[in-house]
């Protein structure tokens, strides 16, 4: 912990110093916060730069205006050094007992007006009616996963008159008596979410569209409501956003009532994905006024047909439109090819019915298309990449896994005309180096995904290290192809990388991770399945990688202990880590549960586990909240330790899968979707 300082420097003021810092005195209050602006999301530079001097320890208490704490009961020692806290992230704090909220009211009573209490629990209308009443400047609170709460705690939220922000996803003890305290109570509110609130009906939701007038976004997705409760909603002047995704209530029967009542509204954005039961008619019902409307998502829901697209054709304003996995006809697409809107963004995710002629229609019309998602669309061939690349050559981004029809040439059309990607999915597809060479000349690249691409090797790779620099996250999931030098020579080109995915490539050696770890940016790492890597390689991996957030070595059988014990003294960012199959014992994972932001540990067939390593593992690893075991030892511990673990916040996940050899067939974690921000 820092010293105290009895003093904090008044605003506009130079910082008194003294002999050893007078270096500084010609830094004024508005220089030094200029340099902590640009030193906000690292928080080891603010750390250093707290420790230069005594003024500019102050100015960085002074400075700060988030916290992020990793255990709650650290807030009565931190509160007095930082005086000026608008936003609590409390994610990382499990359990927060009223006394917490109750100090937190006390140390930012003026200043507070953000509070993430997602993960938190118990506390209950004490704590949280002192904070509402206390921090009057309150705008943003989020509840979200907050199932044991009641309408007694919505009663009190009411009293938070000048909040604009209200997160109660999952909150599913709630009903319309307590959503209607808040609707009474809360006339500000601008955002407000309430999906999965199962008890939540059209009454509660009406009440809430009929009092808080200023409602720009609105999600209901998951309830049980149906069109009843639309009218009023859709009269909200300023709702720009509307979710209504699996809504089955709603129905074309029950929208074409609206068509008569609708005026003219701001809408912008509108989420009717996985609502089978609307069609064009329930859909042209639903926004008929809504000529501002920008983005609209039908993913996983009608076929996309003449009538379909007909009812948007004079929409003029719509940049974005998703129909993942819907079934196109021909008919629809030349219909959406005929709108007045220029599209930036159009995803097709698994569509049924995308082939060449379709997707040539779509973009010859749709030049300035900005993002294109065609994963999976495996009817389409090198005319449908040739017709894409030469009409949307702004394109910043494109996806297309599995487009397995397309040939090895057509790769080489997308470097020569689309300069300025920034993203590239084209895992389980038939590009070669000859592709990679072509890519290379997209300097812009920064998200590469070539997993289980089969015809690229390490020539194909030392291209795009020399022409890619700003790549940051980079998959190659078992290309095979790829070996040491390969790796290498991405470490040399691009030191920006910040996530690489190389599982299960059998000729990475240790060699790879040594060169990766000159990477320091690196934050996400998964070798799974790379048999020939040891503890060596991982240990160079914790000294140089000091940012390591995410780790995944199962199924690497030669990480032992002498792994462990560097991830421990190095790695103090490590939040996941899955070590499935190593060779572990007590003692290296004793060290790694001392990580203090360690919080997910997956480690099923640990041969040199024994239930008294695994039960101090846990006791030590206090910031711990998600472990995956296996069956075995759920009765080799005793049920009053379970329950303390599950009191102290850390839920066991216990799972009864027979040992096995990982090929690989599963767990795609990289290219499942999934990026950097997923993992931290």
């Amino acid at each position: 912990m820092f010293p105290n300082f009895e003093s904090i420097p008044s605003p506009n003021k130079k910082f008194k110093t003294t002999p050893m810092d007078r270096s500084f005195d010609h830094l004024t209050e508005e220089i030094i916060f200029a340099i902590l602006d640009h030193l906000h999301d690292d928080p080891f530079s603010r750390k250093s730069f707290s420790l230069v001097s005594k003024s500019f320890y102050a100015a960085e208490s002074l400075h700060r205006k988030s916290l992020r704490p990793l255990h709650s009961d650290r807030i009565p020692t931190v509160s007095p050094r930082y005086p000026s806290i608008s936003k609590l992230d409390l994610t990382l704090c499990p359990h927060v007992e009223d006394s917490f909220l109750i100090s937190v009211s006390s140390a930012w009573k003026t200043t507070l007006r953000s509070i993430d209490l997602s993960r938190s629990r118990s506390f209950s209308n004490v704590g949280l009616s002192n904070l509402v009443t206390s921090c009057t400047g309150l705008v943003e609170i989020n509840l979200s996963n907050g199932v044991a709460l009641t309408d007694a705690v919505m009663k009190v939220l009411a009293e938070a008159k000048n909040l604009e922000k209200l997160w109660l996803s999952r909150c599913k003890s709630i009903t319309d008596m307590g959503i209607g305290c808040v609707a009474v109570g809360c006339k500000k509110l601008k955002l407000l979410c309430l999906n999965w609130c199962l008890h939540i009906t059209d009454l509660g939701v009406g009440l809430i569209a009929t009092k808080c007038k200023e409602l720009r976004s609105l999600d209901l997705s998951f309830l049980t409501i149906t069109e009843k409760c639309l009218p009023p909603i859709l009269q909200l002047q300023h709702l720009e956003e509307l979710i209504l995704e699996e809504c089955h209530g709603i129905d074309d029967e029950g929208l074409e009532a609206l068509k008569r009542n609708c005026k003219r509204n701001s809408l912008k954005l509108l989420n009717l994905s996985r609502c089978p039961s609307i069609s064009h008619s329930g859909l042209s019902s639903l926004i008929n006024g809504s000529e501002d409307l920008q983005k609209l998502n039908l993913s996983y829901g009608s076929s996309i047909t003449t009538d379909m697209a007909k009812c948007l054709h004079s929409f003029s304003g719509l940049q974005s439109i998703k129909l993942d996995c819907c079934s196109l006809t021909t008919s629809g697409v030349k219909a959406i090819a005929n709108w007045r809107a220029s599209l930036k963004e159009l995803s097709l995710s698994k569509c049924v019915g995308v082939t060449d002629e379709c997707l040539s229609i779509l973009v010859q019309k749709h030049k300035q298309l900005r993002k294109l998602d065609i994963t999976c669309c495996r009817k389409i061939t090198y005319g449908s990449i040739n017709s894409i690349t030469s009409s949307c050559s702004f394109l910043v981004s494109l996806k297309m896994e599995s487009c397995t029809l397309v040939p090895r040439e057509a790769y080489v059309l997308i470097g020569q005309r689309c300069p300025y990607l920034e993203e590239l999915d084209l895992t389980d597809n038939e590009i070669d180096n000859e592709g990679l060479k072509s890519i290379s000349k997209c300097s812009r690249l920064s998200v590469l995904k070539l997993g289980i691409c089969l015809n690229i090797n390490d020539d194909g790779l030392s291209h795009i290290a020399s022409g890619c620099r700003k790549i940051k996250e980079l998959d190659l999931y078992r290309s095979t192809g790829i070996t040491d030098r390969g790796i290498a020579a991405i470490a040399g080109g691009c030191p920006a990388l910040e996530m690489i995915n190389i599982a299960y490539n059998d000729k990475i050696t240790d060699s790879s991770l040594i060169s990766l770890s000159k990477c320091l940016s690196l934050k996400a790492l998964e070798i799974r399945g790379c048999c020939c890597i040891s503890s060596v390689g991982l240990s160079a991996i914790a000294v140089g990688c000091k940012q390591l957030t995410v780790l995944d070595i199962k199924n690497c059988v030669n990480v032992n202990d002498d792994g462990m014990i560097p991830l421990a003294q190095f790695s103090h960012n490590l939040k996941q880590i899955n070590l499935s199959y190593c060779s572990v014992t007590d003692v290296g994972l004793l060290s790694l549960a001392s990580i203090n932001c360690l919080r997910n540990m997956t480690i099923l067939h640990l041969a040199g586990l024994t239930p008294d390593g695994l039960t101090a593992a846990l006791l030590v690893g206090s910031g711990l909240r998600k472990v995956k075991l296996h069956l075995s030892f759920k009765s080799l511990l005793p049920p009053s330790f379970r329950k303390y673990m599950e009191t102290r916040g850390c839920v066991l996940y216990w799972r009864d899968k027979a040992f096995q050899v990982d090929r690989g067939d599963k767990d795609w974690n990289f290219h499942s979707g999934k990026s950097l921000g997923d993992y931290t």
